[in-house]
């Protein structure tokens, strides 16, 4: 017994030992999670704001009360606005209420019940023209049925007719109808027997005709307004209304979904703050599966980006719109080999999703802008916006002159809050270390501030949009806007409705379409680089429409619009032509004067990016048709740019981002389009001809 208890006490101490090593092994683990963490560093730069918040309250406690003010304000106004909307939906929902306890069938005095469906056919079944109306308490007649038995469709009760009961409905009035006819043809050939039996042929038909026709329009009119009432249409009258005709427009994403745009820092930052502690968490979860072999990751990066942060970060950036959202579009576009795959994908889905404002905010903006009275100003307004994007949504109107219009509404607290969304957004990608050293994020973040900053000030793009529909006057494929001054603020753009569908719905046209449409931006963009100098550098395919009966290019945001130096666009200009020609020489000398490159770069770089502009001339030196659907080009310059971004060693010149992100996107276009082209003459024509030195 001693001894079967002493290998009991040694077993108990080993176990003891297994487990004070295991609770060493946790808190080391622990311990190293909780030092390289992100929540602890969200933790930190959150007591580090609040920190930096209470010093500021302490500094300028007047401001910062002001500021609280204001969004007690906000949140009065839009209680009192959800206050009013649920009055008037309980006052329409207790008028519909009372609207349908009147229409019964048929209206009996008080006692009576409601005839069902089933009575109702039964009582069809034997109704008769002697059928009288019942009065009501106020005197007035109202009955389901007319003089001819006929079953009144305004008073019908199809909540309780089954549809083999309105069949039967419907096949009992054709047979009276029937019955009727040829009781009236009857009658009509016995009256017209006459001495003169000449006329006796042309009398009958005429007579059996007659009843016929008005037999027809009846049942026809009497079966719409049956089948209106059950579709919940208002029945046919005899007063045909006309309409204007409208413009055909796009819809909005079934993604799309009404949301309130965070206006104050506060509640922007808060939205940030929960994407940077979901993508920990998530990253967490994600590791923590793959080291127990349950499906996860046990890469970082690829935790990171896995489909549930994918999520976070496509919900985030459609919530908060603005700037964070619009750098999330341009991302999308960037190379595979730049931008993770996963990244890239996470932020293809927010190009193409984007929340719209609710109708109380969107209220809010137009009475701040237009007064109180803005609607007054429109004989016609849509609520629900047709398009949506990063910095306001479109809807359409009708003025009071009967001109339809786009009217762009800018989300509120967008223009102010470009720095902080952008340093928020690039911020938490840098310290996941997304982006490689060479891509030089910030001078990207940069250019993205000061063209966020003119893309929010409309009245500059109605600005330009008039100086664009001027400078395209002489070229007729192409049309811009006109713009309403009056309705038009810094906030508020309203230009003419034009007609067309966006570029990316045209792929499955015809090819002589396509041809037509791929030749016409391609020469717009051009122009806009070698004759202008003035280029609209968003390269999304909806800031064009096509309007295939006219032939012509609907060219409808400006916001992104700039002007180049005449010296900038005549060095650019060329290196194409050094490209065109073949010189490899003189692409490396005026690339290294614009600051393309410093001259200290390796040859592998040198090389590299002297290969990339040769690819770029390819479509101009072609003699024949350059195929866009068929090219290998995308291919050779994605297997260039590793190269390019480990051995870069300056960013390049700040015009390059918009001109660069514009052609990529115009190329790309071509492709989808798969369409053939003879690029040469357009080159001959364009940048040879039509530069002034």
């Amino acid at each position: 017994m001693s001894r079967a208890g002493s290998d009991i006490l040694a077993v108990l101490r080993g176990l003891q030992m297994v487990l004070e090593q295991m609770q060493r092994e946790h808190r080391e683990l622990s311990r190293h999670l909780w030092a390289n963490s992100s929540i602890r560093e969200l933790l930190e730069e959150n007591l580090r704001l609040g920190k930096e918040y209470l010093q500021k309250t302490g500094e300028n406690p007047t401001e910062e009360l002001k500021k609280l003010q204001e969004l007690l304000k906000e949140t009065r106004e839009r209680s009192c606005v959800v206050v009013e909307g649920v009055k008037q939906l309980t006052a329409a929902k207790i008028a519909t209420d009372f609207k349908m306890t009147q229409i019964q069938m048929p209206s009996f005095s008080a006692g009576e019940k409601m005839m069902s469906g089933r009575q109702a056919h039964e009582q069809m079944t034997n109704a008769t023209v002697d059928y009288q109306p019942v009065n009501t308490k106020e005197g007035k007649t109202s009955t389901p049925f007319t003089a001819a038995g006929k079953i009144d469709a305004a008073n019908l009760d199809v909540s309780s007719i089954t549809l083999k009961e309105m069949e039967e409905i419907l096949s009992r009035r054709l047979e009276i109808r029937k019955r009727e006819s040829m009781e009236t043809q009857q009658k009509k050939e016995t009256i017209n027997e006459a001495p003169k039996q000449s006329e006796i042929p042309t009398t009958a038909a005429t007579s059996s005709s007659a009843p016929v026709s008005e037999s027809m329009k009846s049942d026809t009119e009497y079966v719409k307004n049956v089948l209106s009432f059950v579709a919940g249409a208002p029945a046919a009258s005899g007063d045909a209304s006309t309409t204007t005709s409208q413009i055909e427009l796009p819809s909005l994403t079934q993604v799309s979904k009404q949301r309130k745009v965070p206006s104050s820092r506060i509640g922007r930052m808060a939205s940030f703050g929960g994407l940077f502690a979901g993508l920990g968490i998530g990253t967490i979860n994600e590791l923590t599966k793959g080291a127990l072999g349950l499906g996860g990751s046990t890469n970082v990066k690829d935790a990171l980006l896995s489909p549930a942060n994918a999520d976070r970060i496509v919900d985030t950036l459609c919530k908060v719109r603005g700037a964070a959202l619009k750098i999330g579009q341009i991302l999308s576009i960037q190379d595979s080999k730049v931008v993770s795959p996963q990244l890239a994908k996470a932020f293809e889905r927010v190009r193409q999703s984007a929340d719209y404002m609710p109708d109380w905010q969107v209220e809010r903006v137009m009475n701040t802008e237009l007064g109180p009275q803005w609607r007054d100003l429109f004989k016609s307004f849509e609520d629900k916006p047709f398009a949506a994007a990063s910095i306001g949504q479109v809807h359409r109107g009708v003025l009071q002159n009967g001109m339809q219009v786009a009217v762009k509404i800018q989300y509120p607290g967008v223009a102010k809050s470009i720095e902080s969304d952008i340093d928020n957004l690039v911020g938490m990608l840098k310290v996941w270390d997304v982006f490689p050293k060479g891509f030089f994020i910030d001078n990207l973040v940069k250019v993205a501030k000061r063209e966020l900053n003119w893309e929010v000030d409309y009245t500059r793009e109605a600005d330009y949009t008039e100086k664009f529909k001027e400078m395209i006057a002489p070229y007729g494929e192409y049309y811009a806007p006109l713009v309403i001054r009056d309705i038009t603020t810094s906030s508020v753009l309203t230009t003419e409705l034009v007609p067309g569908v966006p570029l990316d719905k045209c792929f499955e046209m015809s090819y002589d379409h396509r041809r037509h449409i791929g030749e016409s931006v391609l020469k717009l963009c051009l122009r806009e680089l070698f004759e202008f100098q003035c280029m609209q550098t968003d390269p999304n395919w909806s800031n064009f429409l096509y309007d295939a009966p006219s032939r012509r290019l609907m060219l409808i945001d400006f916001g992104s619009t700039r002007f180049y130096q005449k010296e900038f666009i005549k060095k650019y200009r060329s290196i194409i032509m050094c490209a065109v020609n073949n010189d490899r020489q003189g692409v490396l000398e005026i690339s290294r004067e614009m600051g393309f490159l410093t001259s200290y770069e390796t040859k592998l770089m040198e090389e590299a990016h002297v290969d990339a502009v040769m690819i770029l001339g390819e479509m101009f030196r072609c003699e024949g048709e350059f195929d866009f659907g068929k090219q290998n080009t995308t291919e050779r310059l994605a297997n260039l740019v590793p190269t390019m971004v480990a051995h870069r060693l300056c960013p390049p010149p700040e015009e390059i981002y918009s001109i660069h992100r514009k052609l990529s996107g115009i190329f790309l276009l071509c492709s989808r389009l798969n369409i053939r082209l003879e690029c040469r003459p357009l080159y001959d024509e364009i940048v040879v001809g039509k530069f002034r030195e």
